[in-house]
């Protein structure tokens, strides 16, 4: 039988068509199981990619909501202007975390812009609409100077420092994740090369041809042929483990110390002091005004130390909160109110709400783990189990051996020369675009945050226990097993 690959001595049970089926089969096989093995760790990936932008939603909603709740109750006589601005800023800042080219500080300093008008009429001084005309020219020269006089202090630079460092590692944990869903999707739609599938044909089917359908391959063996098939995919290993590292430090500066989140609740404080501020100095601020975009009504009403426009009793949920900046102890009044919120702060759409977004970014660390090595180890995952034998016989691909003997290589492009099973002529130029663009997004990140890796890294992950809480809060769907459950695939 003239035979291509299941060539031996003595009759054969296989014809060159039954050799042609045996290839589109291995091939079909194998290309199953590589993608059983990826298929866990892109829906680890998407699925954490979707519940972090759900919980940055979430977050957003709220701090929106209490900013809302203090201009209503505090600051009426503005509120229902300004709430638009208030809308305009949350909708920047959503989209901006969901990877749009948005500048926080410019959506921020907008903001504040806006509201200059609304607060020099409503509260510096209070009823000047009735006493003169103001149209859209005093407005726009009010929003166009607020920089420059300065009504609100240092608060609205504080605030857009504080935001933009925290959203933007929650922006590039974002973006990473995408940019692993990227990699994972090349990944899939690899071919496998005519050596390789000749190598597996040899090794799955061509015992067939000697009658011998119950013998399975020796390990090494396995071994030579997964690591010749995939040497391209191999390649990705060392960029893929200091991708999955920048993902942990990314989501330790995220989240650590409750980070995101009190940035996001500080912005009502900072919008709140940037008000009192504005009227507590109001005769000046007028008087800069009134010089600079001519408005001129007698003796304005600003011209009188005003009344800082607070109420004791406000529609809050809770007392203003004090702003606290990243480096500073958290104060008491923030842990509380953490505490209190903590109960809102969803990991799915659809469960109750009980996860922080510490929570869910412990969980995410800890199946993380699984994964650093991913590529790497793929060819002996594709090697363990019910496929290989290690006992006293296997499959060499030329007859039935006590041990294999060939030389075992290791992983990636430079040990496949050694490699007795699977010619590999070229790099896979998929992969190596791949890996290119990998080792560049990682590149970027360092050089847009050369501080990560200083970032303090939380207690010990994967031993199931969160802050205030223990597994007993878990349940089977969330899937928030400790480490040691000894489930899954560690690679």
């Amino acid at each position: 039988v003239d035979l291509l690959v299941c060539k031996h001595q003595g009759p054969s049970c296989c014809t060159r068509k039954m050799e042609e089926s045996y290839q589109f089969a291995v091939k079909r096989e194998t290309l199953h199981n590589i993608h059983s093995y990826s298929y866990e760790l892109e829906h680890l990936i998407s699925g954490h990619s979707d519940a972090f932008q759900d919980m940055f939603q979430y977050l957003l909603s709220f701090s929106q909501g209490h900013l809302s709740s203090l201009l209503e109750g505090t600051y009426s006589s503005l509120s229902r202007h300004a709430l638009p601005h208030v809308n305009q800023l949350f909708s920047s800042l959503s989209l901006y975390l969901r990877g749009t080219n948005v500048s926080v500080e410019m959506a921020v300093h907008q903001f504040f812009n806006n509201l200059f008008p609304l607060a020099y009429t409503r509260l510096i001084n209070p009823g000047i609409e009735g006493s003169m005309m103001m149209g859209s020219e005093m407005g726009d020269c009010l929003r166009m100077i607020r920089q420059d006089v300065n009504p609100f202090g240092p608060h609205p630079a504080v605030m857009a420092q504080e935001l933009a460092g925290a959203l933007g590692t929650g922006r590039q944990l974002g973006l990473a994740l995408e940019e692993g869903l990227e990699v994972m999707n090349a990944t899939e739609h690899v071919s496998l090369s005519k050596e390789c599938v000749k190598g597996l044909v040899k090794m799955v089917y061509c015992s067939h041809c000697r009658g011998l359908t119950l013998i399975k391959p020796c390990v090494g063996y396995c071994l030579n042929v997964m690591r010749g098939c995939l040497a391209s995919m191999s390649e990705l290993d060392q960029p893929w483990r200091k991708y999955t590292s920048l993902l942990e430090q990314l989501t330790h500066a995220m989240a650590g110390h409750h980070y995101l989140e009190l940035a996001l609740l500080g912005v009502r404080e900072h919008v709140n002091e940037a008000l009192l501020y504005a009227q507590l100095h109001g005769p000046l601020i007028t008087a800069t005004v009134d010089k600079v975009c001519g408005l001129s009504t007698g003796e304005p009403t600003g011209m009188q130390p005003t009344s800082p426009e607070v109420t004791t009793s406000t529609v809050t949920s809770s007392s203003p909160l004090p702003s606290a900046a990243p480096s500073q102890p958290l104060p008491e009044q923030w842990l509380g109110q953490l505490a209190h919120l903590k109960s809102s702060f969803p990991l799915k759409p659809s469960k109750n709400n009980k996860h922080s977004l510490k929570t869910l970014s412990r969980e995410f660390l800890m199946y993380l783990q699984r994964y650093k090595s991913f590529f790497a180890a793929l060819p002996e995952m594709l090697c363990e189990g019910e496929n290989v034998v290690d006992d006293s016989t296997c499959w060499s691909g030329d007859d039935v051996v006590e041990s294999y003997t060939g030389r075992v290589v290791g992983n990636g492009l430079h040990a496949q020369r050694q490699n007795p099973e699977v010619k590999v002529r070229s790099p896979n130029p998929t992969l190596a675009d791949i890996k290119e663009r990998l080792e560049r997004f990682n590149q970027e990140t360092q050089e847009r945050f050369p501080k990560l890796g200083q970032m303090e890294a939380w207690d010990e992950l994967g031993s199931g226990e969160t802050e205030e809480s223990s597994t007993t809060d878990c349940d089977d769907e969330d899937g928030c097993q400790a480490s040691g459950d000894g489930q899954g695939q560690t690679c």
